[in-house]
């Protein structure tokens, strides 16, 4: 059988089980049978820069671009015809000739505390150190606990959970959603409020990234959850307007309830010592325009947030 549909992804153990997921999905869509799988929708392996380098925080070696930047290059070029992104890594602007042609429906977009000795992030002791590489979820947690010692913890979602096992750390934050999707969730100790540790954009969700001559496959139509779409356009607008990348700390989340759309988004010193929210709600979220209406709501409440915060970027 020929390749249909080409997937490129990362070679982590999260990234592969993601694609695994779509590679599903794509072939259910286009009746491929799981048999025939790995010849029709085959995955393609893609080391990025991002993974190359481990031992510096992301903002220090050029962002969270160096996550995409090699599949991006693939796709590009036609040696892959879709590629599978988390889509906290996607950056706000995309390159020429690419788009996220499809939104899958989100997991769960919290922030988990995990640690092998205390059972809430409220239990932690002074002075605890705390282990995580965004500079969100350190500003956060300082935010809360200006006590705790905040170290920085780069690798894989394994690689993680061993160096908290060999005591570097009292506890570390992970997302939910890799947990969930690599069966970890038994090392869940707490699921952080979405108040106190509002996502990163996009945290949760899948960013399948096609060319843009590619949007109309029918298999692109079957992968997208409407709703989840228009939830992530309102965190990356409010993202695009706060500059949001790993050298600034910014989280927004939007979620949909009846039939409204509410949207949360906040930018705060790397500190911890001040932080800046806004919220705002759409109405019409089954209207024509709802994508761009929701874009254009994330991007005036970033906006706001922004000009009550100025430039809280660390120096690169």
């Amino acid at each position: 059988m020929a390749h249909l549909v080409r997937i490129g992804t990362r070679r982590s153990k999260l990234a592969m089980t993601q694609s695994g997921m779509m590679q599903r999905a794509i072939g259910h869509a286009l009746g491929v049978a799981d048999a025939d799988l790995a010849e029709a929708v085959p995955l393609v392996e893609i080391v990025t820069t991002g993974d190359r380098v481990q031992d510096r925080r992301l903002m220090e070696i050029g962002g969270k671009a160096l996550f995409t930047k090699e599949i991006e290059e693939a796709l590009a070029e036609g040696r892959v015809d879709v590629a599978v992104h988390s889509m906290k890594d996607v950056p706000a602007e995309q390159p020429a000739g690419l788009c996220i042609a499809a939104v899958p429906p989100r997991e769960d977009a919290r922030d988990a505390f995990v640690s092998e000795t205390f059972a809430t992030f409220a239990e932690l002791p002074m002075g605890a150190r705390l282990g995580t590489a965004s500079l969100r979820r350190q500003a956060q947690a300082l935010a809360l606990r200006p006590d705790l010692t905040i170290e920085m913890l780069r690798g894989n979602v394994d690689t993680r959970l061993r160096k908290l096992a060999e005591g570097e750390f009292d506890a570390i934050l992970l997302a939910v959603s890799g947990l969930n999707r690599l069966g970890f969730e038994s090392v869940i100790r707490e699921r952080l409020s979405l108040d106190h540790f509002v996502p990163a954009p996009g945290q949760g969700a899948l960013a399948l990234q096609t060319r843009v001559e590619d949007t109309g496959a029918a298999w692109v139509a079957a992968l997208n959850d409407p709703m989840t779409a228009l939830a992530v356009a309102a965190e990356r607008g409010a993202m695009t307007a706060l500059e949001g990348s790993c050298r600034t700390a910014v989280g927004a989340y939007a979620e949909v309830a009846g039939d409204r759309l509410r949207l949360t988004t906040e930018m705060l010193a790397p500190d911890g010592s001040a932080r800046w929210r806004r919220a705002a709600e759409m109405a019409d979220i089954n209207g024509r325009d709802a994508m761009a209406q929701a874009r254009a709501m994330g991007l005036a409440l970033g906006a706001e947030v922004h000009a009550g915060a100025g430039d809280q970027r660390t120096p690169s």
